[in-house]
This record gives structure tokens, sequence and C-alpha cells, in this order.
């Protein structure tokens, strides 16, 4: 029986072609996701701001009241909500900042929530409470500088590892693409104002460590062919590489997508935001393994000599007393 083969045996796609080009694009995409992070700002999430969050679904409407629910919500004078769709459009999210004095007396913010949830169902017979979270403003920013310094080790981890197993530019190399795919991630979130939550760190975290392992492969087959073949050019060595880890690349992550997909399309709207991190992950993650990873070697000047132990005047002395014997 002949296997199915998604890559054909010796490709020889010129990857490297192109490299300034989609470097520079990507690049520009960078510095156009850091700005609508800047502008726009992330839609954080109860986790991040404090608060509560009532998350309520109209089951006989084609679409939620929001600007209704906005007014009759402020009416109650706990001040004005945030009212946003999560999810389907007869689905929201209702973000109120917690009542003064709450981290004196915890009840106040039961009592907001209840006062809410009854009067929303007073008006709306079809509606169904989904939910009600509630998360303090201390809480909140320990959760996250907690997710910031995740994500921060998370990346410096992977650097210095890739450093001490290759050499120094492979880890300059993995830090910039890990860079490169969690500011394109961010950006999407920024632009999209899906819900910025721990789930999404949870997200970038797996991206993380699916960019490190494409990454590494990569990587440890430049290595392996800069000691083989120590007079071919740069370029045309890490095009080589590339072709040679292309199969795997493609089949693991067709793979992640088959279950991506399915999340997304049926799973539930709760992890729908980090279905989509994931997803986008998945496909940010394999590119910059080969636009962003492998062409920064050639402007660090990695060179086949890189790999070569630097021999040290007593260890010279060694070789030639041998030789002499």
């Amino acid at each position: 029986m002949k296997l199915l083969k998604l890559v054909p045996d010796h490709t020889n796609i010129r990857f490297l072609r192109w490299r300034v080009p989609f470097y520079v694009v990507s690049l520009l995409l960078m510095a156009v996701r850091l700005s609508l992070i800047f502008t726009k700002g992330l839609n954080l999430g109860v986790d991040f701001v404090g608060g509560q969050m009532i998350r309520a679904t109209f089951t006989e409407s084609a679409a939620a009241p929001i600007a209704k629910l906005r007014s009759e919500v402020t009416a109650l004078g706990y001040g004005e909500p945030i009212i946003q769709q999560f999810g389907q459009p007869n689905e929201v999210s209702i973000r109120m900042k917690l009542p003064e004095g709450t981290d004196k007396d915890a009840g106040l913010a039961e009592t907001m929530s209840k006062t809410i949830t009854a009067d929303i169902k007073a008006r709306h017979a079809d509606v169904r409470i989904d939910g009600v979270d509630s998360v303090s403003g201390k809480v909140s920013k320990e959760l996250g500088w907690t997710a910031a310094q995740a994500l921060g080790l998370a990346a410096l981890a992977v650097s210095a590892y890739i450093w001490i197993r290759f050499e120094w530019q492979f880890g300059v190399g993995a830090l910039f693409s890990l860079l490169h795919d969690v500011t394109l991630t961010l950006g999407f979130f920024a632009l999209t104002q899906l819900e910025f939550d721990l789930n999404i760190v949870a997200a970038l975290l797996t991206l993380i460590g699916y960019s490190l392992n494409d990454t590494i492969v990569v990587y440890d087959r430049i290595r392996e062919n800069l000691k083989k073949y120590r007079k071919m050019p740069l370029p045309e060595l890490l095009d080589l590489s590339v072709n040679e880890t292309l199969a795997r690349t493609i089949v693991t992550s067709l793979s992640m997508l088959i279950t991506l997909i399915a999340l997304l399309l049926l799973g539930p709207n709760v992890i729908f935001g980090f279905t989509a991190a994931i997803t986008l992950g998945i496909f940010v993650g394999t590119y910059s393994s080969i636009y962003m990873a492998a062409p920064i070697l050639i402007w660090l000047k990695v060179t086949p000599k890189s790999f070569i132990p630097t021999e040290s005047p007593l260890d010279k002395q060694e070789r030639l007393a041998r030789e002499q014997s």
C-alpha cells in the first residue's frame, strides 16, 4: 500500500529568495499590530481589570438588545456597564465595576449581581443567565503582572536554551521569532476586540511552545548541514534545511488545524478566543520558523566555523606533541 505524501521527496523550494520582502512585510505588520495595541488597546476581561461579568443569552431573539439593555442596567445606579456581543449575536457579556467598599464588604458585589440579573430576568422573559464572574481589583492586578511575567520568562528561557544548545545567533533568532508571533497574535485581539483573559494567556504560552518546537527542528537541521556542507553558500544551505523539514512541519500543522477548526466551528463559546489564538498561532509560528528564524542567521553572520571548537594554546601543544610522537 502506497503511503500518502503531502510533500514530495526532495523538494527544492527557494524560500530564502524572498527573505528581504517577507522580512519587510513582517516588520511592517509588527509595527501596525503594536500601534493597534497601544491605540485601541485590548478588551481585557474581568481577570485583568477587576469587576463583575454577567454572561446572558436571549434564547428567543436573533440578536441581543444591547442598547436597551445598557440603558436598563445603567438606570439601576451601579454605573454604566460595558456590554458586548459574546459569541453568537444573541449572547452578551455585561461588565461592571465593583461597588465602592467591596474590599471591606464582599457582599456588596453579590448584591449588585443579584439586582442586575433579577432586573434583566424581569424585563426579558427569554433571557438565560449563563454565568457571573467576580474579581477584585487587587487580584486582577496580580493576575495581570503574573501573566506578563509568565510570557516574558517563557520567551527568555526559550532563547537561553537555544543559545546553550546551538550558538548565540540562534538564540537571538528564536527570541525575535517569538516576539513576532506574540505581537501578531496580540494585535489580532486588539483589532477584533475579542475578550482577552487568562485563557488567552494560556494560548500564548502554548503558541510559544509550538513555535519553539518548530524552530528547534529547523535549527537542528541547519546545524547538521553546516557541519556537512562547509562550502555551500548559507542561503542555499538554509533553503536545503527548510525543505528537508518541510514534510514534518506541514503534517504537524495540519494535524493540529483539523482539531482546532473543529473546535472553532463546534466548540463552546467560552473557549472560542483560546482556540482562535492557537489557530492563528499555528500559521504565524510556521511562517516565522521559515521566514523569521532562518533568514536572520544570514545577517547575524552564522558560518560553518560557528560549530568548530576553538583550539586553546594548551590543546594546540598537546596536538603537536601527539603528531610528533
